[in-house]
């Protein structure tokens, strides 16, 4: 589901944030289903905990996903919009002079 690429000159967190955003704008992770937690991810990818707590902690400041107190993660209902908007964006900037 998530493949990560030592290659790629993105931190290994923002690649990991990237294509948790992406399964959600897709549908993939359907709103309201609730993530691994930190570790369960992190034995999952292979990766530091701390690496997946950066991920999702970005997941979290983009809007794609929320925190429960007590309860875990869970993707947000409008991911999809926040994907969407974001998209508006990129294509104004690039057709600005």
């Amino acid at each position: 589901m998530i493949h990560l690429d030592l290659h790629d000159p993105r931190p290994i967190y923002e690649q990991v944030a990237d294509q948790m955003e992406t399964l959600a704008a897709r549908g993939v992770l359907e709103a309201d289903t609730r993530l691994p937690s930190v570790r369960q991810m992190a034995v999952e990818l292979s990766l530091n905990p701390n690496t997946v707590q950066k991920a999702y902690g970005e997941l979290l400041g983009r809007g794609v996903i929320y925190s429960v107190r007590g309860k875990g993660n869970f993707v947000a209902s409008d991911c999809g919009q926040i994907r969407r908007k974001k998209l508006e964006l990129s294509l104004i900037h690039i057709s600005e002079p």
